[in-house]
C-alpha cells in the first residue's frame, strides 16, 4: 500500500470517528440545562401541590365588630412599632357603607375538625359582633367563638358543618432554621393569597414594645421571612410537606419581610382545652425571671454557674410565695428536666396540673455542699396580674443607719407602714425587714432603683429584722465583689445587686 493510499483510508476513518465524539459533547451540554429545569420544574411543582393540598384547610374569616368606645386613631401611616397595630389599623379601615359605627376586617383560620371547629387568632375575633366563615369552595357559615386564650392570642371558632379537610400538622419541635415556610391567607382582602420564604428564625421572644398591649407573653415565635400582611393573621405557616407550623401572627411593619407565627405545637395544645373546656387552664408559679446567661453581672456573683434561670421577683398571693422558693434563686431543673432559658421554664410549668407538687432544682448562695437544693411548689392557675400603683415620694428622712449603699433605714413599725402605705399582711417572720427611709441619689441602691418604703430583709444572705442587723451586714459587705440584697417591694419579693462600677 502506497502512502497516499494509506493517508486517505486514515482520513476517512478519522472522518467516521471524530463525529461521535462531537455528538456526545453535544449531548452532554443539552443534558445539563434539562436536568437544572427538570430540578426547578420539580421545586416549582412542590409548591404548587401544596397550596394546592392545603387550601382547603384555610377559610377566610369576616369580622363585624362591635362599636369601640375608644377607636384607634387611624393617621394613615404603617410605621408603627406595636407588631398588632398594622392589624388593628386594618381592620378600623374596612368600614361598611351603611354603617359607620361598626367595622368589618377580615382574617384567617385554619379547619382543625371535620366538624367544624377552626383555629385562628384571638385578635382576629376580638369583639366580634357577627363572625362570617368562607370556605374555599365557596360555601360561607356563620361561626360562634368557643373559646379564646389572650395570652398566646389563640382562639377556636366553630361552624355547624361535616365532613370538612383539615388541616395536617407538623411537629413545631422539629421545624428547623432555613426550612422552605409558606404562607396561605387573606391580605388585604386578597383570599388565598399565597407566598413563600424560609423559616428566618426559631424560639424569637422580646419582640414586643411596652406600649404594646398585646399581652402575648406566653411563647416563643417562629420568624419568617415568607410575606406576611394584615388579613393572614390566624392562616397557616406550613412546610415543604404541606404540614402546619405555625400560625401566623404578627409582623414587624410592613413590606420588611420580618413575621412571626405562633408554634403550632403550643397552639393546638391550647386549643384542644378550649374545645373541651372553652377556656385554657393555665398553670404558673407567680415569679419573674429572666435567663442566668442574659445576665454576666450575676453569674459571676454566682461564682461560675453557667445555666439556669434567675427568680426575679416572687408574686405576693401567688403559688411560688407559699413555698421555700426566694428570689435571687436560680432553677435549673423543673422535675428532673434541665431548664436554660425562661421559656423552657414557662413551657414546662404550663403543662403541670394546677395543685399538684412539682420539684425545682434550684441553687442559691451560699451553695448547700455545691447540690441543689430541691423546692417543691405546687402551681396554681394564671391570673391577669393586677397592677399596683405608684406610690408618691415621701420626704427624706436621714434618721436610721447611712451607709455606703447609699441608703437610711429604720425599724418596721405600724406607723412607718401607715407612712408608706404598706401592706403587712403577707409577711412571715422570715420576711420581716427594715425600712428605707432615705435614699442617696449618687449611691448604689438609687441606682439599683431602691426607693423609700422598699423592705431590705437580708443581704448577702445576712437577716436583717433590726437596724442592728442591717448595720453588721453592710459592715461586712464587699461593694466591689456586689452585696445580694432581698428586699420586698410594693408587696413583691425582689433583688438587687449593689456593685460599684456597675451599669
Amino acid at each position: 500500500m502506497n502512502i497516499s493510499k494509506f493517508c486517505l483510508i486514515s482520513l476517512a476513518a478519522a472522518m467516521t470517528i471524530a463525529p461521535p465524539r462531537v455528538h456526545a459533547r453535544a449531548e452532554v451540554a443539552a443534558a445539563r440545562p434539562t436536568a437544572a429545569l427538570d430540578l426547578a420544574r420539580q421545586l416549582n411543582q412542590a409548591f404548587v401541590q401544596v397550596a394546592e393540598d392545603v387550601s382547603p384547610a384555610v377559610v377566610v374569616i369576616t369580622v363585624t365588630q362591635k362599636p369601640s368606645a375608644n377607636p384607634h386613631a387611624d393617621d394613615g401611616s404603617d410605621d408603627s412599632d406595636d407588631p398588632f397595630e398594622q392589624f388593628r389599623r386594618y381592620f378600623q379601615r374596612q368600614r361598611q357603607p351603611q354603617s359607620q359605627e361598626r367595622s368589618v376586617g377580615q382574617g384567617s383560620g385554619i379547619i382543625i375538625s371535620a366538624d367544624g371547629y377552626i383555629l385562628t387568632n384571638r385578635h382576629v375575633v376580638e369583639d366580634a359582633e357577627k363572625i362570617e366563615v368562607r370556605l374555599k369552595d365557596g360555601r360561607t357559615y356563620s361561626a360562634k367563638v368557643r373559646g379564646v386564650d389572650a395570652p398566646a392570642d389563640v382562639a377556636v371558632i366553630k361552624i355547624d358543618a361535616k365532613g370538612l379537610t383539615v388541616a395536617k400538622l407538623a411537629d413545631s419541635d422539629k421545624t428547623r432554621v432555613g426550612e422552605f415556610a409558606i404562607a396561605i391567607g387573606a391580605p388585604f382582602a386578597l383570599d388565598y393569597s399565597v407566598t413563600f420564604g424560609h423559616v428566618s428564625a426559631k424560639d424569637r421572644s422580646n419582640i414586643f414594645s411596652d406600649e404594646s398591649g398585646s399581652g402575648m407573653q406566653d411563647q416563643n415565635f417562629i420568624q419568617t421571612d415568607a410575606n406576611i400582611n394584615p388579613g393572614n393573621s390566624g392562616g397557616p405557616l406550613v412546610n415543604i410537606d404541606g404540614e402546619v407550623i405555625g400560625i401566623n401572627t404578627l409582623i414587624r411593619g410592613l413590606h420588611t419581610g420580618i413575621g412571626f407565627a405562633i408554634p403550632i405545637n403550643l397552639a393546638k395544645q391550647v386549643a384542644d382545652q378550649l374545645i373541651s373546656d372553652g377556656k385554657y387552664h393555665r398553670s404558673w408559679l407567680g415569679i419573674s425571671i429572666r435567663s442566668l446567661k442574659e445576665d454576666d453581672k450575676f453569674r459571676e456573683w454566682m461564682d461560675g454557674l453557667q445555666d439556669g434561670v434567675i427568680v426575679e421577683e416572687i408574686i405576693p398571693d401567688g403559688p411560688a410565695a407559699k413555698s421555700r422558693l426566694r428570689a435571687a434563686d436560680v432553677i435549673t431543673a423543673v422535675d428532673g428536666k434541665k431548664v436554660t432559658t425562661s421559656q423552657q421554664l414557662k413551657d414546662e410549668i404550663r403543662v403541670k396540673k394546677i395543685g399538684q407538687d412539682v420539684t425545682l432544682d434550684v441553687y442559691r448562695k451560699p451553695y448547700e455542699g455545691g447540690k441543689p437544693v430541691k423546692i417543691i411548689v405546687k402551681p396554681g392557675e394564671f391570673v391577669e396580674p393586677t397592677d399596683i400603683a405608684a406610690e408618691e415620694p415621701q420626704a427624706p428622712d436621714s434618721s436610721g443607719s447611712h451607709n455606703a449603699l447609699g441608703v437610711a433605714v429604720r425599724a418596721l413599725t405600724p406607723e412607718l407602714a401607715k407612712r408608706f402605705n404598706l401592706d403587712l399582711s403577707h409577711l412571715t417572720e422570715l420576711k420581716v425587714g427594715v425600712v428605707v427611709t432615705f435614699v442617696d441619689q449618687s449611691g448604689l441602691a438609687a441606682q439599683s432603683g431602691i426607693e423609700q418604703g422598699d423592705i431590705i430583709t437580708s443581704i448577702d444572705d445576712h437577716p436583717t429584722t433590726t437596724v442592728r442587723q442591717f448595720r453588721e451586714a453592710v459592715r461586712n459587705v464587699n461593694t466591689q465583689k456586689g452585696a445580694m440584697v432581698h428586699l420586698i417591694i410594693d408587696g413583691s419579693e425582689k433583688f438587687e445587686i449593689l456593685k460599684e462600677g456597675a451599669e
